[in-house]
């Protein structure tokens, strides 16, 4: 916009100055090409909306096909009465019904139960331990960090028949050693509790250095306050340890004991392996057939696809479980604190 002024001869007040109005040329900045910022700015709503659903989407058709169609089909063989190349016939809650009054069904579920507790509290003490010595200012620190981590890379079938050797009843080191000092030699196949010991220390050799590392990460983030103060009240390293470093990762703590849990939940590949060719029905008298190989032998030994699909919806009620409990005992502890 441009405005001229021209002055009055007679000294008066000058009269109003014309203004003239230019028209902004193409070239304009305050210009817009038609239709062209319409077009840049669709395109990055687009982007700012859209892009992100298109990078988890991968993931949730991925949890679709594989994750959560399986789950609602097996919910429904469940209900129904399903032989392998037969048709499926409504029973309801039959397959249900016949697992609550199956001797094998509450034999597995104590099975792994018990196997359970003998491979996670051993585990989580052990891991425990090996993080608190790993967390000092030791020469080769990074070797040892790396060798506590390489049961939990070896296959599950490797170290599942190493220790089938180990604990071979006739020629095995474990009853080897045990002659030498003086025991009898144990039959670690056919007992139950010794067979339930041996896959119990599978479990723990390939799982302890994993959890190691986590409370390894979660003591390194503990305040060096809080020892510098224990130390100088006097406390000692072990009261250092049980006053200060466990109480700072009861959290992770907790977390390691469901996630163990839940794994427990699942075990299958070791008793399987260990068992050798009655490792599907868990030892020649069931003494370590776990829910998992129950529904593997359910399923695809005796063809009864309705029976395995309700064993698989009990345990993942079991799952549930385990994880509701966690979810009440943070929350009850919140409550606590506050």
């Amino acid at each position: 916009m441009a405005t001229s002024v021209r002055a009055a001869g007679d000294g008066s007040a000058p009269p109003a100055a014309p203004v003239r109005v230019r028209s902004a040329g193409p070239g304009s900045p305050g210009r817009r090409p038609p239709g062209r910022g319409g077009l840049r700015s669709t395109l990055y709503r687009l982007d700012l909306k859209a892009v992100p659903y298109v990078f988890v989407a991968p993931f949730f058709l991925t949890f679709a096909a594989f994750g959560l169609f399986p789950l609602i089909y097996t919910g429904w063989l469940s209900l129904h009465r399903v032989e392998l190349g037969g048709e499926a016939q409504w029973k309801g809650m039959e397959n249900y019904g016949s697992l609550a009054t199956s001797e094998f069904f509450w034999n597995a579920l104590a099975n792994t139960f018990t196997m359970g507790l003998l491979s996670t509290v051993p585990q989580l003490l052990v891991a425990l331990g090996l993080a608190h010595l790993l967390n000092y200012e030791l020469r080769g620190r990074g070797f040892f960090r790396v060798a506590v981590l390489a049961p939990y890379a070896t296959s599950i079938a490797a170290a599942t028949l190493v220790f089938a050797q180990l604990f071979n009843t006739d020629y095995g080191l474990i009853n080897t050693v045990l002659g030498w000092t003086g025991f009898a030699p144990v039959d670690w196949e056919s007992s139950k509790w010794p067979a339930q010991i041996a896959i119990s220390t599978i479990v723990t050799w390939r799982w302890t250095g994993y959890n190691a590392l986590i409370y390894l990460a979660a003591m390194q983030a503990v305040p060096q306050d809080l020892y510098e103060a224990a130390a100088l009240d006097g406390a000692s390293r072990w009261r250092q340890f049980l006053s200060v470093t466990v109480p700072s990762i009861r959290p992770t703590i907790l977390f390691t004991a469901v996630v163990s849990t839940i794994g427990a939940t699942q075990l299958f590949g070791e008793p399987l392996l260990f068992g050798g060719s009655l490792g599907i029905s868990g030892g020649s008298g069931n003494q370590f057939q776990t829910l998992s190989l129950l529904m593997y032998e359910k399923g695809w030994v005796t063809g009864a696809l309705g029976q395995a699909s309700a064993i698989a919806w009990v345990m993942l009620l079991l799952l549930l479980l385990i994880g509701g409990l966690r979810i009440l005992v943070s929350r009850v502890r919140a409550k606590a604190g506050s």
